[in-house]
């Protein structure tokens, strides 16, 4: 298994909509794509700042590349990103799962 991690950072004051966002377009595309074994969206507050990380498990990079294209190092960002990003960060990383306990919701 496959894990494709981002991270972003918002003001505080837009995190929660911005969370709300992410459900309806990164989440639900990931799930819906074949080969997506789970999403988990981490949220950390700082300083009027949230980061978040991003973590979706894959079967595969073959399944990774149903969901992000062909360049899979890239991050897949939707329309309404730069409305809420400090910054866009054009990379994710990809890691292999040795070890892994429950399922993520």
């Amino acid at each position: 298994m496959i894990a494709r991690i981002w991270r972003g950072v918002t003001l505080d004051s837009k995190s929660d909509e911005y969370l709300d966002y992410v459900m309806r377009t990164g989440v639900k595309d990931c799930r819906a794509t074949a080969g997506n074994r789970g999403v988990w969206v981490l949220r950390k507050v700082a300083d009027g700042r949230v980061e978040f990380l991003f973590i979706s498990l894959w079967e595969s990079f073959d399944a990774i590349r149903k969901f992000a294209g062909p360049e899979i190092e890239k991050a897949v960002y939707y329309p309404e990103d730069k409305k809420f990003l400090l910054e866009l960060d054009p990379n994710v990383a990809h890691y292999e799962v040795v070890v892994g306990s429950g399922e993520p919701s």
